[in-house]
């Protein structure tokens, strides 16, 4: 057992705070040796609990869950800042360039350290992350998780039409390679497979047909696709796919939609693509940087709250601007404010952290697992110093609520913030 005291953020089953300005979190292996949490609150309840406990103090700091990112793409690391007039544009002159060359295994495993070593220093511990159209890809992303004992879900690209030589794949293969990369790694350690068409209008019929089939047969696994970022690519989904009722519905008619599917963006949405992301078990990657950036449009936060489908939050590098949540998560603040219909904070900070962590876990079908701090979580958890830069001390010790401490680091905080990451690992590793 490991006993560590802090003040302690973590979260009920409703998504609503639970801070102890002096908590205890303690931490043990399961019966597989993995570290979870074993018990969690207030010093003075939890230490009289387990009086043998040794315990590491941690004085002016905060225990808080690890991140979790529900889309990012760990091949686009080095063009984050691309200056591009729109998405479409921007896929064309330097995400599909930069993919091709992760056909070369050294080049996707030099790449994937970098962006490992970015979302650690960020506090993000877990990721649903786009890899290439390349088998090698997901080969050097897998490996480099494993390594580092981390719980990553990625998978190979499929794009067999509207894709550059380079990015291309073909059909069959792509399918095949598919399968093959799933019996090799999903499952393994703490590591997941995500069946992952880019989005509709880069594969044929009969590729996003295979794709539903293997999610059928692999139901465990996970699906990863984009939906209605930007207006001219839904325009383009429609003159595709004539016969489907909207592009979100293109997903549902090849058997794609289901729990553990999720969909980067949902932003040009009415309430029947809503009622069928609910009805479905579908979620939801809310990416605001990446649609500020692309000026792609605004996450209608309110509709899905009031329809009631499941979301998370995401950065969606190099869309997305930055590796750090705390950039996320007041884009996010700021998007809410756009779709505002009542006066008051557009979204309230606590819930905002929520959408970053427990919400995340929860619409990747990971709740309980990943996310919290409560009995039972894999011990994924960072440590922040409230106080890490000027502004941050100046304005935490002024916080007279812990709304306004948590929204004071979401606005000031960056990855200095975090002051280290903690990452739940099996014994003799």
């Amino acid at each position: 057992m490991q006993a560590y005291r802090a003040s302690l953020l973590r979260f009920d089953a409703a998504g609503q705070p639970i801070f102890d300005e002096d908590g205890l979190l303690l931490v043990g292996p399961d019966a597989a040796g993995r570290q979870r949490v074993q018990d969690a609150g207030a010093f003075a309840s939890v230490s009289a609990r387990h009086p043998d406990a040794v315990v590491t103090h941690w004085p002016g700091r905060i225990i808080a869950p690890g991140f979790v990112d529900m889309h990012i793409h760990f091949p686009q690391t080095d063009i984050i800042g691309a200056p591009s007039e729109g998405l479409l544009p921007w896929l064309e002159n330097y995400t599909f360039p930069a993919e091709s060359r992760f056909a070369e295994p050294a080049h996707a495993a030099e790449v994937a350290e970098v962006f490992f070593d970015e979302l650690l220093r960020n506090g993000v511990t877990t990721s649903l992350t786009f890899a290439t159209s390349h088998p090698a890809s997901v080969q050097a992303f897998f490996e480099a998780a494993q390594h580092r004992s981390l719980r990553m879900i990625t998978g190979k690209v499929l794009q067999d039409r509207h894709s550059p030589d380079g990015v291309r794949d073909e059909t069959e293969q792509s399918l095949i390679d598919t399968e093959s990369l799933i019996r090799r790694w999903h499952g393994v350690d703490r590591l997941g497979y995500a069946i992952t068409p880019r989005f509709a209008p880069t594969s044929t019929d009969a590729q996003l047909r295979g794709a539903g089939e293997l999610a059928t047969k692999y139901p465990d696994t996970w699906i990863h696709s984009h939906v209605a970022e930007n207006k001219d690519e839904v325009k383009w989904a429609r003159e595709l796919f004539p016969g489907a009722r909207s592009y979100l519905d293109v997903y549902q008619g090849f058997g794609l939609m289901r729990e553990r599917a999720v969909y980067a963006h949902c932003i040009h949405f009415d309430d029947d693509d809503r009622r069928l992301m609910r009805a479905t078990g579908t979620a939801a990657a809310v990416s605001p940087t990446s649609n500020l950036f692309l000026g792609s449009g605004f996450f209608d936060f309110e509709g899905a709250d009031r329809i009631g489908c499941a979301y998370g939050l995401a950065s969606d590098v190099g869309g997305g601007t930055s590796f750090s949540p705390f950039s996320t998560m007041l884009a996010a603040y700021y998007v809410g404010r756009e779709g505002q219909t009542k006066p008051g904070v557009s979204i309230a900070p606590s819930q905002l952290w929520w959408r970053h962590t427990g919400a995340a876990a929860r619409a990747l079908g990971l709740e309980g697992v990943i996310g919290n701090l409560q009995p039972g979580c894999e011990a994924d958890f960072l440590v922040l110093d409230p106080k890490a830069t000027p502004m941050l001390a100046r304005k935490t010790a002024r916080a007279e609520s812990l709304e306004e401490l948590l929204f004071a680091m979401i606005v000031l905080g960056d990855d200095r913030l975090v002051e280290r990451t903690v990452i739940s690992q099996a014994s003799g590793t």
